[in-house]
């Protein structure tokens, strides 16, 4: 391993390892890209030192429950042995949203906050989310107010569902260990009282699972921390991408989570949303991308961002100065030569380097604002379906 990787490894997990356990990344540099990563490495592991449950490695590392689960599915969530390796995600897709405030992606239980004091970095949580019955509402809004030790009022539904299963709640639930609030909450600008706040000690594993009415939960140590950190009157995006799709160093990955309860779609039905996705990152032209990959990602749906395609650089930014220069003088205006100056020209021509002309996937790569020079992948396979048709615009697509 070389030393910056390493030492971009070491910086990672002492990030997840310190007070605040968002994982935190460094936007990428290249305009139009949306895949962040903590390691140049393709995976990150940890090798468990002493017996304990998937759940437990979960929380140290900013984990929800489904997301630890479905990315070590051959492991079991409740006994992880001394010794055993448990692997990590590593690169993220941003979610299609603006780069500014929070934004609550329910299909994959993560939150994406990108701080105003520290521009070109996004910390990264884990929440649970809304049951079947009880949906985290869609759209854009903001936070409305911060409240340090909030005393719950339940509904009146609430109550019902509570005495029904024989554990009734009390009008007023005050702060304190059993509060299911937590000692911090983010009261969203929302009819309904909804809300991002923290967990009591009995729910703390269901991080990253369907299992409120509603609001979105998070581990005690992250609310604390964002409590302290997010303004009042800051925007909540609060979305649903089970797929997302994005460029890092003109490479586009696709990445592929669960579907939420209730709402599960058949293999077509991904196949088109992602389709769909890939033809709009691509200047609406859909390329010849590596069909064997992208079906594994929609049928394993690991929530690994995984590399589909790889697109060329405009071949003028390949040329040395010295055939710009050239070009120039060929396509400069002049007045009408001598016969003199006709042979001359003719001769300076003659030793000039020819002018290539771009392919369509150049020309595409060219208003993506790449920098390097890939190769095009080769269709390793294909399934006999026509290309979807392109997504409509707006945050909210891919559900």
């Amino acid at each position: 391993m070389k030393i910056r990787t390493l030492l971009a490894y070491l910086l990672f997990l002492y990030t997840l390892a310190g007070n605040s356990y968002a994982t935190t990344y460094n936007l990428p540099t290249s305009n139009g890209d949306r895949v962040v990563e903590a390691s140049t490495n393709e995976t990150i592991t940890v090798t468990a030192d002493h017996d304990q449950t998937l759940l437990d490695i979960a929380r140290r590392y900013n984990l929800g429950q489904t997301e630890i689960v479905t990315i070590n599915p051959m492991l079991d969530r409740w006994l992880i042995k001394k010794g055993t390796v448990v692997r990590l995600p590593n690169r993220r897709i941003l979610p299609n949203t603006p780069h500014d405030g929070i934004t609550l992606n329910i299909a994959e239980y993560r939150m994406y906050y990108y701080p105003a004091d520290t521009p070109g970095t996004v910390r990264s949580y884990a929440h649970g989310v809304g049951r079947q019955d009880w949906q985290t509402p869609l759209g854009k809004t903001s936070v409305a107010k911060k409240v340090k030790d909030p005393s719950w009022h339940p509904p009146e539904s609430i109550r019902r569902e509570h005495a029904a299963n024989g554990d009734p709640l009390p009008e007023i639930v005050p702060p304190g260990p059993n509060n299911p609030l937590g000692a911090y909450a983010l009261y969203l600008n929302l009819p309904g009282e909804y809300r991002i706040h923290g967990t009591d000690v009995d729910k703390i594993f269901g991080i990253g699972m369907q299992i409120t009415h509603g609001c979105v939960r998070m581990y005690p140590e992250d609310i604390e921390a964002l409590y302290k950190s997010v303004p009042i009157g800051t925007p909540v995006y609060i979305v649903k991408q089970p797929i997302k799709v994005g460029w890092l160093d003109n490479t586009l990955y696709i990445e592929a989570h669960p579907d939420l309860e209730g709402e599960e779609k058949t293999a077509d039905q991904r196949y088109s949303s992602a389709l769909a996705l890939i033809q709009k990152a691509n200047n609406n032209e859909l390329p010849e991308f590596d069909q064997i990959a992208l079906n594994q990602a929609i049928k394993a749906l690991d929530g690994t961002p995984v590399p589909i395609y790889e697109r060329l650089t405009p071949l003028e930014e390949d040329m040395p100065a010295s055939d710009i220069d050239t070009i120039a003088e060929i396509v400069k205006p002049a007045s009408a030569p001598t016969a003199k100056s006709q042979k001359k020209s003719s001769s300076n021509t003659a030793t000039s380097k020819p002018i290539k002309k771009s392919t369509k996937t150049e020309i595409a790569s060219k208003s993506q604002g790449s920098k390097t020079t890939t190769k095009n992948k080769k269709t390793e396979a294909t399934i006999g379906k026509k290309p979807a048709k392109s997504s409509p615009s707006g945050y909210y697509h891919g559900t």
